[in-house]
């Protein structure tokens, strides 16, 4: 026992790392897992930056190659400035509502810096320039963080940017520089081809595995209900006919008329209880005709009580409400037949039962002598049961009551996808 409650503290614990419930969706799992990822790759984006930042530190410190890249004294603030933001977006990546802007934002300064140094004016000018192979890394980038083809545009236009500023420097691009250029956009494309197909494959592989695994539990927890269906099947259906039948036993021995009277009694509960075992190990199956089990135990209930029932059902039932649902909707439907009979000495009830497109309703309404809902009536649950159990299956329930006018209750039942 202290190891399952150390292990369920442990998962809570993960859960609530990732942000999720125990009862958290398929979907839930795959948004936190696109942020998860997410988060992992701006990080290593990261690293990009301070190693690139390392290399301008170097750049900037050699004389050299601070002249031959053409870097003025602003090229410091614009360091510092690159260095401070980068920071600033590594501090905010985990954000829920701000990492992921902060970081396409600074994704798209860096890649208006590279464009300036790359069009500087130096020897061949902009598509000449080395550092142009840089694009190809902000087209790695942009695609691996945010692989939609409008966020994907940015580092696109950066080659034909970089050419129109070489016209409007009057560099007129040489033949091999044209076919450099055509060359930087053969590899972009390919590079977003095969980053958006590996993206999406991957995607749809981890959708399909949070899918098997909610499947596999489903087929785990039905493994596990009908074996509890067959257990007390076996063990407590065995128990209660061996009770009938020896209160038959019995009745045939007994000659005391008040005696006779107790065993019949016992009898009748007994056969009763067997009656609900047998209906509650229906609604455990997944195949519990829903329709057949509110018609079959309001017929049942009349003949027993005496008391008059009428049953209306309307719509088609396609099956869709989980076993927990209909167990509540059977309950309830139990619960207010009972209250009509021993507490509102109604004359007449009418049960419908409504198949909607999105949800299954239950109608009770007798004529009983009714009752105040907003008046507290200590040591009556009945209404509060009631709630409870709509909240635990999403249902939605409506009393309408008046001392004198009989009790009219609704209990709507949601379908699920």
């Amino acid at each position: 026992m202290a190891a399952n409650d150390d292990r369920r503290a442990r998962v809570k614990q993960v859960l609530e790392k990732r942000g999720l419930s125990q009862q958290a969706s398929a979907g839930d799992a795959s948004l936190s897992w696109l942020r998860d990822r997410f988060i992992a790759r701006a990080r290593a984006l990261f690293y990009a930056r301070m190693t690139f930042l390392t290399l301008g530190l170097l750049i900037l410190a050699v004389p050299v190659w601070r002249v031959y890249f053409g870097f003025t004294p602003l090229a410091f603030g614009m360091y510092f400035f690159m260095l401070l933001y980068s920071v600033a977006n590594y501090l905010t990546l985990a954000h829920p509502k701000y990492g992921s802007p902060i970081t396409y934002v600074t994704l798209l300064i860096d890649l208006v810096v590279m464009v300036i140094v790359v069009a500087k004016p130096m020897t061949g000018g902009g598509l000449a320039n080395p550092l142009l192979a840089s694009q190809l890394l902000f087209t790695t980038l942009f695609a691996l963080l945010f692989p939609k083809p409008l966020a994907i545009l940015p580092p696109l236009l950066a080659l034909p940017i970089v050419t129109r500023i070489d016209q409007l420097l009057n560099r007129t691009p040489t033949a091999i520089e044209i076919l450099t250029l055509l060359w930087y956009l053969a590899l972009n494309f390919i590079i977003i081809y095969v980053l958006v197909y590996l993206n999406q494959r991957e995607t749809s592989a981890h959708t399909e595995v949070i899918e098997l695994q909610q499947d596999l539990k489903d087929l785990a927890v039905v493994e596990e209900r009908n074996r509890l269906a067959r257990e007390i099947h076996d063990g407590l259906g065995a128990s209660l006919s061996s009770l009938i039948i020896q209160s038959e036993y019995l009745t045939s021995l007994a000659k005391d008329e008040v005696l006779l009277k107790e065993i019949g009694e016992i009898k009748a509960s007994a056969e009763e209880s067997i009656e609900e075992l047998r209906r509650s190990l229906r609604m455990m199956r997944e195949d519990f005709d829903l329709g057949h089990g509110v018609e079959d135990y309001v017929k049942t209930f009349g003949e027993r009580t005496q008391l008059p029932v009428k049953f209306e059902k309307s719509g088609e039932y396609i099956g869709k409400m989980s076993p927990e649902s209909s167990l509540a909707m059977f309950r309830v439907l139990q619960e207010l037949l009972t209250n009509a009979l021993k507490h509102a000495k109604a004359k007449q009830v009418d049960v419908r039962l409504s198949f909607l497109p999105e949800r299954v309703q239950l109608s009770v309404k007798d004529d009983g002598e009714g009752f105040d809902p907003e008046t507290k009536r200590p040591g009556h649950y009945g209404l509060i049961n009631l709630q409870e159990r709509a909240n635990k299956v999403g249902a939605s329930v409506n009393v309408d009551a008046k001392p004198g006018a009989g009790v009219h209750v609704t209990f709507s039942v949601p379908l699920t996808e």
